[in-house]
């Protein structure tokens, strides 16, 4: 629907990727490397895993959720009137980014899927290539593809991993306290860097539309935040207060699951360093790298711990 009967970059106006198509992009070139390898083996059950996953998780659980605000910013700016003007044209410029790189990446999964489901994606694949702007009969007579590892965005990658760990979070938190999805919330932001701040600024319109929240605030370290749900994203900490949403046993047994996985991971952690074959033989940047590690468990496990001890005192 966002798709047929609209400009898919095909009238050669200006195109702007946002950061959600320059990561998909990527993860498909990512898939496409995968499933070359695994081809050169014979191993198409992996090739059929690294599809099924790239499909659900990649374009399906995440693309085409974060691909939804932009597209609905630009039909807002259509209905209201912003025709001309460079706002206006900014926003069709990356709707149009947007409905090609839907398209483009449906259009190259489907010839990767086909030796694997050869009838269904022959005939999705009718209905997608002219969007695509790929001419052709039949599925069956187009190029495999391959990828290109220079439009591997690493930068796309982790900022978009920085978002989905925050929308995750609060997501996380509704469920366990049995938020209804479509509830706004409130957050509080704390223990956080620069760089989180400038992350969230710059994706705000995005991260607040898939986490449904509406509005957020920046404490500092030595507020006192009320009782809340927390997620940690990094070291920063969402905290969704509790007010009016928590039933307070189901809080703690949370808590508690989580300060169990906690534990077993760290008790892991710990004995790893103190094995003198791991200290002794593992390069150091790995060592160091473990050793970070454990410590964020530790500093995790001690955040969890006061949490639940403010969620007794209720």
């Amino acid at each position: 629907m966002n798709t047929m009967n609209e400009d898919t970059g095909l009238s050669g106006e200006a195109v702007e990727l946002s950061l959600a198509d320059r990561w998909i992009i990527s993860q498909l070139q990512m898939v496409e490397d995968e499933v070359a390898k695994h081809f050169e083996v014979y191993r198409f059950d992996l090739i059929a895993q690294a599809l099924y996953e790239f499909t659900w998780h990649d374009y399906c659980d995440w693309y085409l959720e974060l691909s939804k605000p932009m597209l609905a910013r630009a039909v807002t700016a259509t209905c209201e009137g912003e025709s001309e003007g460079s706002s206006s044209k900014s926003k069709s410029a990356k709707a149009r980014g947007t409905r090609r790189t839907l398209v483009r990446v449906l259009e190259a999964l489907l010839r990767l899927l086909h030796p694997i489901m050869p009838f269904i994606t022959e005939e999705i694949w009718q209905q997608v290539a002219p969007l695509a702007g790929k001419q052709g009969g039949t599925i069956q007579l187009q190029a495999y593809p391959q990828a290109d590892l220079t439009r591997i965005d690493a930068w796309a990658i982790e900022e978009l991993k920085w978002i989905k760990t925050f929308i995750m979070g609060v997501r996380r938190i509704r469920a366990e306290l049995d938020i209804p999805p479509g509830k706004p919330l409130s957050a509080l932001l704390q223990n956080w860097r620069q760089e989180d701040q400038a992350r969230y600024e710059q994706n705000k319109d995005l991260i607040n539309a898939l986490a449904r929240l509406e509005d957020t605030i920046w404490i500092d370290e030595g507020h006192r935040a009320p009782e809340s749900a927390i997620a940690l994203v990094g070291e920063m900490k969402i905290l969704i207060p509790l007010a009016g949403l928590i039933d307070k046993e189901a809080e703690l047994a949370r808590l508690e699951k989580e300060l169990h996985k906690l534990r077993i991971a760290l008790e892991k952690g710990e004995a790893k360093l103190k094995n003198a074959n791991f200290t002794t033989r593992a390069p150091a940047e790995i060592v160091d790298k473990e050793r970070a590690r454990v410590g964020k468990l530790q500093a995790s496990l001690q955040q969890l711990k006061e949490q639940a001890m403010r969620i007794r005192a209720l």
